[in-house]
């Protein structure tokens, strides 16, 4: 009778015993969260994946670099916004990501509220339980030492020692960690291009352990580098397949895409005589902090205007952004800036909807947002001035010149700062810098507005219908118009070009019309 008793006692304390470790583990549940690929700009649908900084079993923290992806307009890098363990990658590198995909999959430790998710990881041995009921009554001693550690892999990951900064003075490298190489893209694509690994070089002698520009060319002029990039040679004779960059590969894809914009075309020619003659009165008269420092005049103020009080301080300009000649270029965005704001039509963009059953919509801006079209040594690319409609002439000037100096950097320095996610409503492309040409045929591609300016070459000719019936001779600019025929009609965009005609041909305008 005793014995009996006591198997029974042993069998409630087992039962205690399971209940007891069932719960520690029930409170601290292993989570499956599915990484997704955001929206990183509009007109964007998918990326590509570029590298990716982790590897499956890797222990990760928040806003630590997952991957580097490569969109149509730039290379962005994206972090994790979870503490955890990579179970799995979903999309190699190289391959193709849809907006809103899964990139992979993430271990993470969460409490458990009021049941177990569907998404929530089987923590290890917990079905000994179950098994136990069914099978064999177990004896007291051996089944409470191997229900005890159990709970131990529910917190394997949340106690994982954690990884020591790059700057702390006890940190020492090894090589077989998985440790994150932190890198803009633009160092991430310098390194690319000159075959540094940049592995290599962490941790950087940026801020937080970052690898910098000055990095890897000190790591290149120490000829420290193992693995330098194979040269493309050809012999005579024979041909040499060069593989598209990505830089290009989007623009191919791009081209693509614009098939499924029907164009309507347009042409004209203006009269900038008139500009003509005041660019020498405006060219005098450039704001100093717009100048170049050995431009600015050293002659002092028979009487300082600041002997009052002093005047408000000028807003910084970078070296990038000095010059000391206006062209037509800042004039031409300046008027067609306030052509737009006289027509809504213009600062208008396709509304991104997600259900394609859903009526196309417009969404109307309250400023001028221009892209420029910028031929780089990388590629083509669209930075975007936005609100160009509160910039003045000087100061579109001075960003342009900014612009082509990021953007002819190798690699190129554009950020989103100057490529925000949605570009502008209507692109600018200054084919006339370069070639002699008088008309072109410019494309729209999805994301890129609702209407695109090529300027040609500006010439002098000889106008029959000025003067008194003998003729002038007139400075003369050829335009060439496309436009998104599902939102602007054809009378629209004519009675638009001729709107900045009237701002173009008589620039005594802006005097009365600015603010």
């Amino acid at each position: 009778m005793l014995p009996r008793r006591l198997q029974k006692l042993a069998g409630r304390r087992f039962l205690t015993a399971c209940l007891h470790t069932s719960r520690r583990v029930q409170n601290s549940q292993k989570v499956i969260e599915k990484f997704k690929l955001a929206d990183i700009g509009e007109g964007i649908t998918e990326c590509e994946i570029i590298k990716w900084n982790v590897k499956p079993q890797t222990v990760i923290q928040a806003f630590d670099p997952l991957c580097e992806v490569q969109s149509d307009k730039a290379s962005v890098e994206i972090t994790s916004p979870f503490d955890g363990v990579v179970t799995k990658i979903l999309v190699e590198e190289g391959q193709v990501a849809k907006v809103g995909s899964d990139l992979c999959l993430i271990e993470v430790v969460k409490e458990a509220v009021n049941g177990i998710s569907s998404n929530i990881a089987e923590p290890v041995d917990t079905l000994r339980l179950s098994n136990s009921d069914a099978g064999t009554q177990p004896t007291a001693g051996p089944s409470t030492n191997e229900q005890e550690p159990e709970a131990e892999p529910s917190t394997n990951v949340s106690s994982a020692p954690r990884r020591k900064h790059p700057m702390d003075p006890t940190f020492t490298p090894d090589a077989d960690s998985t440790f994150p190489v932190l890198a803009t893209p633009s160092v991430r694509h310098l390194a690319r291009q000159r075959g540094v690994d940049l592995a290599q070089l962490a941790p950087g002698s940026g801020r937080d352990g970052r690898i910098i520009r000055q990095d890897i060319e000190q790591y290149l002029a120490d000829a420290v580098m193992t693995e330098r990039p194979a040269s493309v040679s050809s012999q005579d004779g024979q041909d040499v397949i060069v593989e598209l960059g990505r830089t290009r590969h989007g623009m191919w894809k791009a081209m693509e895409k614009s098939l499924q914009i029907p164009h309507f075309g347009y042409s004209t020619t203006l009269d900038l005589t008139i500009l003509h003659g005041l660019l020498p009165v405006l060219n005098a008269y450039i704001p100093t902090h717009f100048l170049p420092p050995s431009a600015i005049p050293t002659l002092p103020l028979a009487v300082s205007p600041s002997s009052l009080y002093p005047p408000p301080s000028p807003p910084e300009v970078p070296s990038s952004g000095h010059y000391t000649r206006l062209t037509y270029l800042p004039f031409l965005l300046k008027t067609l800036a306030k052509s737009m704001m006289e027509w809504p039509l213009l600062r208008a963009s396709i509304t991104q909807t997600v259900e394609s059953s859903s009526k196309p919509s417009l969404t109307i801006r309250p400023h001028s947002d221009i892209s420029v079209a910028l031929s780089t040594p990388n590629g083509l690319y669209t930075p975007t001035i936005q609100s160009a409609d509160t910039y003045s002439i000087y100061a579109l000037s001075s960003q342009l010149k900014h612009l082509s100096h990021l953007g002819r950097q190798t690699p190129c320095g554009l950020t989103p700062k100057e490529m925000p996610k949605r570009g502008g409503t209507l692109t600018v492309s200054n084919v006339g810098a370069i070639g002699a040409g008088d008309f072109a045929a410019p494309v729209l591609v999805p994301g890129g507005g609702v209407a695109i300016v090529a300027l040609g070459r500006a010439k002098w000719v000889w106008d029959v219908n000025q003067g008194d019936g003998t003729g002038e001779r007139r400075l003369k600019l050829g335009v060439s118009w496309s436009a998104d025929h599902r939102v602007v009609e054809g009378a629209e965009l004519a009675a638009f070009v001729e709107c900045w005609r009237g701002y173009v041909e008589n620039p005594q305008r802006l005097i009365a019309d600015s603010s």
